[in-house]
Order: C-alpha cells, then sequence, then structure tokens
C-alpha cells in the first residue's frame, strides 16, 4: 500500500488524507472502506484493479444513485486519469461483461461519465425527454430528497469543472476507445450551465477529428455532442452518412427544426437499419437506437399530426414495439396535456387508437400500456377505447 500511496499523483494523496471518509456514506454505509478501494484502482493485479471498478459500481455509485462519498470519488478517480497503469488491459469487472478487454483508463472515463449523468439530470427537460426513460412514473417522489442526497447532488454538481479539466485531454487520445469514452463523459460535463465558456474549445477538438476517415461511431458521437451543446449542426444534417445526419438531428437549432424532424421521420420508417447502426448503444444512450430517435422526434413535433404516419405505424407493428420505450410515449404525445372528453378526437388520435385496439390481442395493445392510458386520462380497457372510437 504505501508504493501505491508513493506512486499517487499529489492530488490524489491529498484526497485520500483530507477527506473525512468516516463522516460519508455509500449505498453500504460508512465510506471508510473506499479508500483501499481507490488505491486498488492502480494496484499491479488485474484482479485487484477489477474488484476496485466493481466497488465504485455497486457501492459508490449503485444504479446511478449520487451519495456523499461519490463526489470525492470522483474527484480521486479523475486525478490518477494518467497513472501508468490506466494503460492496463483486462476484462469486465462483472460476470455479465462479455465486451472485449479495455484499459483502466476507458472504464475510469465511462465511470465518471456515469457520474456526470447522474448529477445532470433534471437540469435539462428537453435533454431529459430525449436521453432518458420517459415514462409518466419515473419521476415520482422526485424533489422529495433527504438532505444527504440533496448535499451529494450539488457535491457533484460543484466538482464538474475539475471533472472536465481531467476528461479533455483524452478526447484527443490516440486510442479510440478511450476518445468515445471521454466523448461520453464530456457530454454531460460540458452541459452544465457554468462550463458553457469551456464548449467552443471543446467543439474545435471534435471537428478537428470530424474528417471523413473517421469511423461511424466516432463521428455521429461528435455530431450528437455539438447538437447536445447547442452547437450548429445544421451542415451535418445532409451529412453522406445518415447514421450522423440522425445524430445531428438529436438536438438541433430552432431554424434547423422541420429538416431535423424529416431526418429522425425518415429512420424510424426503418428501424431495423436503424438499430444497425449502433448495436452497443452510445455512450450516455440505453437500449435500442430507435427509442433515442423516437423520443427526439416526438419532442421536436410541434403537433401529433407532424409524427403521426410514422408513431401509428410503429403502434401497427404491435408486440415487436416497445410500452416503455415507444408505444407509450406516442400516446401522450397524441394527448398531450390529457385526453379532454368536451373535444372530439382528432383524426390522428382516432387513428392511433383504433391502431391500439386491432393489435390488442397481439399484445401491443391496450393490455399491455394500461399504466399509459391512465397516465393520458384515456379509458383503460378495450371497451372503453372501442367506445370512443
Amino acid at each position: 500500500m504505501t508504493r501505491i500511496l508513493n506512486g499517487l499523483p499529489a492530488a490524489a494523496r491529498d484526497l485520500l488524507s483530507g477527506t473525512d471518509w468516516e463522516s460519508l456514506r455509500h449505498a453500504y454505509g460508512s465510506g471508510e472502506d473506499i479508500p483501499v478501494s481507490l488505491c486498488s484502482l492502480v494496484d499491479e493485479d488485474p484482479e485487484v484493479r477489477s474488484e476496485a471498478l466493481a466497488a465504485l459500481d455497486m457501492g459508490v455509485l449503485h444504479q446511478g444513485s449520487l451519495y456523499t462519498v461519490t463526489a470525492p470519488a470522483a474527484l480521486f478517480v479523475a486525478a490518477i486519469l494518467d497513472h501508468p497503469v490506466g494503460l492496463a488491459e483486462h476484462g469486465g469487472h462483472f460476470p455479465w461483461d462479455d465486451g472485449p478487454p479495455r484499459s483502466l483508463r476507458a472504464a475510469l472515463l465511462a465511470w465518471l461519465g456515469q457520474v456526470a449523468e447522474s448529477a445532470a439530470h433534471g437540469e435539462d427537460p428537453v435533454r431529459d425527454r430525449t436521453d432518458w426513460q420517459w415514462a409518466p412514473w419515473h419521476d415520482e417522489g422526485r424533489g422529495e430528497h433527504d438532505p444527504e442526497e440533496l448535499a451529494a447532488l450539488h457535491a457533484c454538481r460543484e466538482i464538474r469543472p475539475t471533472l472536465y479539466d481531467a476528461v479533455e485531454p483524452f478526447l484527443s487520445s490516440p486510442d479510440t476507445h478511450v476518445r468515445e469514452v471521454a466523448l461520453g463523459a464530456a457530454v454531460p460535463l460540458l452541459s452544465a450551465p457554468e462550463l458553457a465558456d469551456r464548449v467552443p474549445r471543446a467543439a474545435k477538438l471534435l471537428l478537428a477529428q470530424l474528417s471523413p476517415a473517421a469511423g461511424r461511431r466516432e463521428r455521429a458521437s461528435v455530431a450528437r455532442a455539438l447538437g447536445s451543446w447547442g452547437m450548429d449542426t445544421s451542415d451535418l444534417l445532409a451529412d453522406s452518412d445518415p447514421a450522423v445526419r440522425v445524430c445531428a438531428a438529436l438536438r438541433p437549432a430552432h431554424a434547423d427544426r422541420p429538416r431535423a424532424l424529416a431526418v429522425l421521420l425518415d429512420a424510424l420508417r426503418d428501424p431495423r437499419t436503424t438499430d444497425g447502426w449502433f448495436p452497443k448503444p452510445l455512450p450516455g444512450l440505453d437500449g435500442w437506437f430507435r427509442f433515442t430517435v423516437l423520443r427526439a422526434a416526438l419532442a421536436l413535433a410541434e403537433t401529433f399530426e407532424e409524427v403521426a404516419p410514422v408513431a401509428i405505424a410503429i403502434v401497427t407493428a404491435g408486440g415487436t414495439s416497445v410500452a416503455e420505450h415507444e408505444r407509450g410515449p406516442i400516446l401522450l404525445r397524441a394527448f398531450a396535456g390529457g385526453y379532454d372528453p368536451t373535444h372530439p378526437l382528432t383524426p390522428a388520435q382516432h387513428s392511433l387508437l383504433r391502431a391500439f385496439v386491432d393489435t390488442d390481442e397481439a399484445t401491443g395493445g391496450i393490455a399491455g400500456n394500461v399504466l399509459w392510458f391512465r397516465a393520458a386520462g384515456l379509458p383503460e380497457n378495450r371497451e372503453g377505447i372501442a367506445a370512443l372510437l
């Protein structure tokens, strides 16, 4: 342990000695055991490093939850990104991690990105609707944090400038995987209002890598990042690669809204191909890529009629569509503000509900979407919807 301590950067050593770890909490209790886990991240034994990574995921950021120990642990991780052991490669630290080996540095950058995502949640309503699960019950109880939860959230937001300064050098790493996870961390970090002045420099770094020689995944990730930071992506809406066009359309400038919506809807007409662009989700995104594209289209549409043909086709697909990520969000967009029985159904609403009724026996209709019908203020059974029709 002494050898490890001596090899740590001064900032990491100061964090270890200057933090009252016993007063902090993680998912399973006192944070007094965290210093050992943090030091173990740079141990020569790959098994020890894997166990330390598991401690970060399971205790310090359990299922995306922030704890009072998370901020100082994240500062420590940021301080050791340049450590020589960061180049060491090893497999995943959980049994279900079946991907190729990655470097410790990439794993640490990915973890910092998860911390940044959790810290940013709730700051940008538009981003939350397009990059997060859009379900009416997911926000139940939010805003009722206890003082410790609020302290953890504020602490993680306060350290974002330091975290970004540590991440930025790796946006230009010669390692493609490291660049990808660094960008995945930079996207939520630079979405913070207090880091707006860092965006132009970051955009310049990314644009230098946006040559046609770069791979689809990297170019699409750059397009998504630029849009999420409010940068102009209008040129990329005409890119030769449809995946890049779609990522540029996820958060377009207001003037580009019609073009961007057309790009998104075109991708949703062929969802199998769209999903095939990124079999492994881009950093910061979950599930099949079509879920993100649909949420962006629903958020961008000014009226349901703009997206109705594509949306109804998705519902008509029945059991091949997903309630929480497709049918439900479509239903809420069609009945924004809730169903009003004093107003007749519009033709688009009528066609949508007919699609739900017609696919009910295929598990894609009302039976699999009761909570969404309830959230939209609609009858919760086939007979009630049939009566409306």
